[in-house]
């Protein structure tokens, strides 16, 4: 008998001791909590500039006279090397004016990570890949622009080796399913004008990232990936006749997410793809020396298969060039992007049949589905904001004018160490649709100045305290022209 508790004792060993080591590392998230209070308020002499309202994570508005007081409390410590489990956590909401709700529920997890591997529950916040979190105009699949989805997520947040002793090739990636949220709000929206609205709509995304390099050694660096997305599931309403039309559900739809199979109940004979599949291919090639470095990268945006290969030529993408000076007070980055969706594979869209056995898959629509409301959240675009959220329009209508041209510089600097700036000019040539094309091709420029003050030494009585000014103006003929202002205060600091 005491050989057999032996074993058990042996056996339940690592369990015990991951247990332990999850215990400990809860105690350290409630000792170390992070928390924030900010409040921000805009105006604005038509509707909010584009800079002033983009790239947020929804938490704004287009309304032109905003604000919201936040508050938050959050854990994250996975730069503690020290540990190997660590527990993370945030609670994050908004009163606001203005907006969509009253009430913002921004964030709202939990994580839990071993190592290099993390499980998070919930909506969180999340930097888009390969582009400047503070210049860039944003990616096209899974950018900063709307808010955050919630889900069951597993990945790794950063990049781990493929081989035990090999640094020249990494990977990382994650794999989800999750909700949206804004049923609701798409009900109160477009009842008067758009035919439809989708209620218990569900998400599916992953994505998988390589880096081939090691800038210690060699200065050029690899990186590359593929990130795909899909909604899928729910009801869809149409408004008019006051019908229902089930999408599929259950988990042989979830598993055809994956690989963008199945199809809809509309499609008929023409299988095409289950719900609204699209992602984008993504790569970068930076070049590094001692204190500066140059990058360039390119972003593929695909709806369904007709570009997810090479059936058709990538005409469409958003291509930039990030260049990062030696250390100095003028500026520390700057980025150049253009942006060009024109293309979509061609407006004709045409499927074989027995008289006519060629299959065009053109007319991709880019941002909008037949049956969903297209690539969403609360009216802003998942994606990139030069997809300008339909909610400037104000008509009621969901859908994203979506083939255009587009330039965007973005320059940041830090003067001092409190004081930092960034400057974004941002300039579009909008066609419209395929199937709804403007008369005359409409014009957008977008300039966007901002100051931010914060005080970052320890010993200072304002440590935590932090001041935003940001000026944005808009002009053109697409929706108006319009001048802005944004005041943000917020005091951060450590709750215990």
């Amino acid at each position: 008998m005491k050989l057999t508790n032996l074993l058990i004792a042996l056996a339940l060993c690592p369990f015990i001791r991951g247990h332990l080591q999850a215990q400990s590392a809860l105690k350290r998230s409630l000792q170390s909590a992070n928390y924030k209070a900010e409040l921000r308020a805009t105006l604005s002499s038509h509707q909010t500039p584009l800079w002033l309202n983009a790239n947020r994570h929804g938490l704004s508005s287009v309304s032109g006279d905003d604000g919201y007081l936040r508050l938050a409390l959050a854990h994250e410590n996975e730069q503690d090397i020290t540990h190997n489990w660590h527990v993370g956590y945030s609670v994050d909401f908004a009163l606001a004016k203005g907006f969509t709700s009253k009430f913002v529920l921004q964030q709202l997890y939990a994580t839990l990570a071993y190592k290099n591997v993390r499980l998070t529950i919930g909506s969180k916040e999340r930097p888009a890949e390969l582009k400047h979190p503070l210049l860039s105009s944003g990616s096209q699949t899974f950018g900063t622009n709307a808010r955050p989805i919630p889900q069951l997520r597993i990945e790794t947040p950063n990049y781990i080796r493929l081989f035990k002793n090999n640094d020249w090739i990494k990977f990382k990636g994650h794999f989800s399913y999750g909700f949206f949220t804004d049923a609701t709000f798409q009900k109160q929206y477009v009842q008067n004008v758009e035919g439809r609205h989708t209620t218990g709509a569900l998400y599916h995304a992953k994505a998988g990232y390589l880096r081939l390099g090691n800038e210690q050694r060699f200065p050029l660096v690899f990186e590359g990936g593929l990130e795909m997305a899909s909604v899928f599931g729910g009801t869809i309403h149409y408004n008019k006749s006051n019908t229902q039309l089930k999408m599929p559900t259950g988990i042989g739809t979830a598993l055809k997410a994956i690989y963008g199979g199945g199809s809809d109940p509309t499609d008929g004979p023409y299988d095409n793809v289950g719900g609204n599949m699209l992602g984008s291919w993504i790569f970068s090639l930076s070049y590094q020396q001692k204190d500066w470095k140059v990058r360039a990268y390119f972003d593929h945006f695909f709806e369904d298969h007709s570009q997810l290969f090479f059936q058709y030529a990538w005409k469409d993408g958003l291509m930039g060039l990030e260049i990062t000076p030696p250390k100095n007070k003028v500026f520390n980055a700057l980025v150049y992007e253009f942006i060009s969706t024109r293309d979509q594979t061609g407006a004709i869209l045409h499927n074989r049949t027995s008289t006519l056995p060629y299959q065009i898959s053109g007319g991709d629509n880019y941002y909008n589905h037949g049956l969903y409301l297209g690539w969403q959240h609360w009216g802003q675009a998942i994606g990139n904001p030069l997809y300008y959220s339909p909610l400037y329009k104000n008509n009621g209508s969901l859908t994203f004018d979506n083939r255009f041209r587009g330039h965007h510089v973005g320059i940041s600097g830090q003067p001092t160490n409190a004081l930092s700036y960034r400057l974004l000019f941002s300039h579009t040539k909008n066609w419209g649709t395929h199937e709804m094309a403007y008369p005359e091709p409409q014009h957008k420029n977008s300039l966007f100045a901002e100051l931010n003050y914060g005080i970052s030494n320890p010993t200072s009585p304002l440590h935590g305290w932090n001041a935003t000014l940001g000026i944005g103006h808009d002009g053109g003929n697409q929706h108006g022209r319009s001048f802005g202002v944004c005041l943000t205060i917020s005091k951060t600091g450590i709750l215990f």
